[in-house]
């Protein structure tokens, strides 16, 4: 993820963590494999429309294992005031982001600079953090199903 999604993923994993799921956040740049991950949210900062090149790349990269596993999509952006509306279509590259990863879903969130705040962040967090809380509950019946059985006798 570049910056601007960055501290979204960072707030959806920390979220994720508190609900009791092992979650963390890489950089689509230094993701070689997906082995050893059961989910995976992908994110971008959205530029003119459209996706950042390296979110595109890591799809690309990694399609067959993503079409194996459970993925979400999220944008940040575009920037503007809190009051901002967000425009009425999703960025350009959701439609075929979709079909490649095999996403369950895609959310947008609007961007935000406020020169006035001291962080210069106004996206929403409170959406974000209740797309985490979605998360986790459409994760739950699928972690169930890998969580190993206990061992009674040992």
């Amino acid at each position: 993820m570049v910056a601007v999604a960055r501290r979204a993923l960072t707030a959806i994993a920390e979220r994720l963590v508190e609900l009791g799921f092992d979650a963390e956040t890489q950089p689509v740049d230094e993701v070689r494999s997906l082995e050893g991950y059961d989910a995976v949210v992908l994110g971008s900062a959205v530029y003119v429309g459209r996706w950042m090149k390296t979110a595109r790349t890591f799809a690309e990269r990694h399609a067959v294992e993503l079409s194996g596993l459970p993925v979400w999509l999220f944008s940040s952006g575009p920037l503007g005031p809190p009051e901002h509306p967000l425009p009425a279509q999703e960025p350009a590259d959701i439609p075929s982001m979709m079909k490649l990863t095999g996403a369950r879903g895609h959310r947008l969130f609007a961007g935000g600079l406020d020169l006035d705040r001291p962080e210069g962040d106004s996206r929403p967090w409170d959406a974000i953090g209740a797309f985490a809380d979605e998360l986790a509950q459409r994760l739950q019946p699928w972690a169930a199903a890998i969580q190993p059985e206990p061992s009674w006798g040992s």
